[in-house]
This record gives structure tokens, sequence and C-alpha cells, in this order.
């Protein structure tokens, strides 16, 4: 196969900042993977799925609004700006079939691109992520996601790095990689605490907005079955069982699931891929 091009760094201005991204495009007509990292992660949380797929496929990566390199950046913005401003990046790369990935905060984010471009999304990956859906989250969850900041600013910031990292991943390398993300905000740890702050609040208002979030495209679940990360087991149990969603459950992984087992969820990610391509890219 013919090797593509490394990835480009490229960047697109906000009334808030700029966002930082990484594009490889091949062929414009094909499909494009799109990856949406975490809250407080940034673009190497996919770097195990860059390197697999960089020379076989389009693919796309940021490093979120207030994240790494898109600082520095006001956080006054909402879900559905964010959304937005991914729909503008992807229509400037010339990206017109994308399947979004999204961790975590990048599932939700999906989510909401979803509710706004139906009709310009090729499929969707959840990674331990959960709905948007308000009638799955109690009165007392959306409550503490508002109320999370305190937190993060009482908490030592090598006890925060040691848990942040042990928390997400089960493996090594996954645990490290978190930690070195972490490490961005290193010279204010007040940062951190606002970021996550400010990225559970926006998280909050979008699950209050009560739209319907509809899953407008092929999808797929995928949870490590070691995930710590609040409810993430029980929600992906209900979203598989209300929508019909298929679910994949990832042996000796936790919340970053993809970094603890980056063969199986790019094996998933690439038989998904295949599926979704066989039924061709025409809108």
């Amino acid at each position: 196969m013919e090797r593509g091009r490394k990835m480009t760094e490229n960047s697109y201005k906000t009334p808030c900042g700029c966002i930082h991204y990484f594009v490889n495009i091949m062929d414009k007509q094909r499909i494009t993977l799109v990856f949406l990292p975490g809250l407080t992660a940034d673009h190497r949380l996919f770097e195990k799925q860059i390197e697999y797929f960089e020379n076989k496929q389009n693919v796309f990566v940021w490093d979120a609004p207030s994240h790494a390199l898109s600082r520095p950046f006001a956080n006054s913005y909402r879900l559905s700006d964010m959304a937005e401003w991914l729909y503008k990046i992807l229509v400037k790369e010339e990206i017109y079939n994308p399947i979004i990935i999204g961790q975590s905060m990048g599932g939700y984010l999906a989510q909401m691109y979803m509710e706004l471009y139906p009709d310009k999304i090729k499929g969707f990956i959840s990674i331990d992520s959960a709905p948007l859906q308000k009638s799955y989250m109690t009165a007392v969850e959306i409550w503490l996601l508002e109320r999370v900041e305190p937190l993060y600013r009482i908490y030592p910031w090598k006890a925060l790095l040691r848990a942040g990292s042990r928390g997400c991943s089960e493996t090594d390398y996954g645990q490290n990689l978190m930690r070195k993300m972490m490490m961005a905000y290193d010279l204010d740890h007040k940062e951190y605490a606002r970021l996550a702050g400010f990225g559970y609040r926006m998280l909050a208002e979008a699950i209050k907005a009560d739209l319907p979030y509809r899953i407008s495209c092929p999808a797929l679940l995928i949870c490590g079955e070691k995930d710590k990360a609040g409810s993430a087991k029980s929600y992906n149990k209900k979203w598989h069982q209300r929508e019909g969603l298929p679910l994949k459950w990832i042996k000796n992984a936790g919340h970053n699931s993809n970094t603890d087992q980056p063969d199986e969820v790019n094996r998933l990610i690439e038989k998904f891929f295949s599926e979704v391509d066989g039924k061709g890219v025409s809108g």
C-alpha cells in the first residue's frame, strides 16, 4: 500500500482562541477517521490509533479547545460551539465523510455534533463515553457534575497525577501516557482544576438542554471491562439495551481502553470502518 504523507499540523481561529489539529488526507472521497480525545487528554491519547491508521486511511485528531496546544483559550463556550467549530474545521479540510471516534468527553461531543449535523456523519464509535440524553442521568449526577471544580482544587497535584493516571488506565503504557498529558498543566495546577470544572459544567449544561441526541448513523460502543470512571459501565449497558447499539467490552482495559488494548480497539475500528465503507459513502 502506498504510504501516506505524515500528519500535518494546522490551526483554526475562533473568537475564544486557536484550535490546533493534525490531519492526513490521502483521498478526499473516502471516509476519514476523526478522533476526539476526552477531557484533559489531548491528541496523544490516540497515538497508537494514528500510528496504525495514518498510512491506511484519512485521519484527523485535535487538541480540544482549552487543551494542550489549543491554549490559551477562553473558557466561555458551550458543547454546541465545539461541535460547530469541529464542523467548520472538517469543511475547511474538505472532510465530508467522517466516522467520529470519541473517547469519554469526545463521545459526548460526537453526539452534540450529530444533533446539529445529523447528515454530516457516516459512523460513530464511542470509547468509554456515555449517552448525552437526560433520561439516563439522575438529578444528583447532574448536580455533582456542576460542582467538581472545588474537589480538583483541594487535591494535591502529585496525588491528582497519581489518581488521574491510575484511575484512567490499567497498563503501564496507558498510565504513563495519561500522566504525560496531565503534565501539560504542570506549571499551573489550578488551570487543570479550572479545565476539569469547566468541562463538567459544560457537559451538565448539554444534558440539561434535554435535546433528542439521536444516533443518526451506524454506531459502535466500546468500553473497558475495568472502566472506573463514574458510571461509564452501567451507562453503556443501558445504552446498549435501550438503543440496541452493539457493545464491545475490552478485557484488561480501563477508562482509556484504546491506550490499554490498542490492538483490540484498532481491530474493532477497522472492522467498523469496513462495514460502513462497504455501504458506500455517497450522501
